[in-house]
């Protein structure tokens, strides 16, 4: 059932909307409305605040809806395990309840997965897709059930944190006292077990690599050279599988967005805004 505006809730600047198998949904909108909508899915284990620091200069062009995926930041935690199908589908029922009808989308990690399956399922949706580190296939499906066993279990959560933080960043960001690494932390340790393992499974169960060529969106794949999480080869698979699509390649781990924020910005605003 898709809600409507009047429907929607605000508590703290957050806005939340509540999807069709009632979970409460957290989202903000920032930029003008006069500008494109562009909508931003961020990293499993993180909040819609992971895209903090590019939100001053996205703004400026866009008006930027960011959201927290069930399972994390704001948004409520049903039980488990998810889909991209569910994961997809809270996307369309929350431009639903706004009265968007197209957006440009950014999804990074899990987000790209999701920006995936928009481009397959619901392309009258999307305008211009971006695609950053990011896979269409992650198996196989056991090491998922063990990452997924693992999690549920409290005490292994600071060792899950140190885990993550070693997959999305350098060394030398690791080594020092490093603010940016503090706050991804933070997140981590922020999100609920449920909510990792739920979309874990999601991970586990899913396998794009012959639909994303369904995907006919004007395509930007961001690939990070040393990332161990989403290769460099599975960008560029995407980049080879969707037609006409562009491939960037940084010279950065997992999270292009925040180890190289200038270039990572340079090559979505030259996307985006190009004829």
């Amino acid at each position: 059932m898709t809600k409507t505006l009047n429907e929607t809730r605000a508590t703290d600047g957050l806005n939340f909307f509540t999807t069709g198998d009632g979970v409460r949904i957290a989202y903000r909108i920032d930029g003008s409305a006069s500008k494109p909508v562009l909508m931003l899915a961020n990293s499993i284990a993180t909040s819609m605040n992971m895209w903090d620091g590019q939100l001053a200069e996205l703004s400026k062009h866009f008006r930027v809806l960011r959201y927290d995926y069930r399972g994390h930041g704001d948004s409520d935690t049903p039980a488990g395990p998810y889909s991209f199908d569910r994961l997809g589908r809270d996307v369309i029922e929350l431009l639903d309840a706004l009265h968007i009808d197209r957006v440009h989308f950014l999804g990074l990690s899990l987000g790209g997965v999701i920006g995936q399956w928009l481009g397959i399922y619901a392309p009258e949706r999307i305008d211009r897709l971006i695609l950053s580190n990011t896979s269409s296939y992650l198996g196989p499906a056991e090491q998922w059930e063990g990452l997924i066993a693992s999690v549920l279990q409290p005490e292994n959560l600071t060792e899950l944190a140190d885990m993550f933080m070693k997959n999305w960043f350098p060394s030398h960001m690791l080594e020092s006292e490093n603010a940016l690494v503090t706050s991804f932390r933070k997140m981590v340790l922020a999100t609920r077990a449920q909510g990792i393992a739920g979309s874990w499974a999601a991970i586990r169960d899913m396998d794009m690599r012959r639909t994303v060529a369904l995907i006919s969106s004007p395509t930007l794949v961001i690939a990070g050279q040393y990332d161990t999480v989403t290769l460099p080869s599975h960008g560029e698979l995407i980049a080879e599988t969707v037609p006409n699509a562009k491939l960037v390649i940084l010279p950065a781990v997992h999270l292009s967005n925040v180890e190289y924020q200038a270039e990572f910005l340079s090559a979505v605003l030259e996307f985006l805004q190009s004829k």
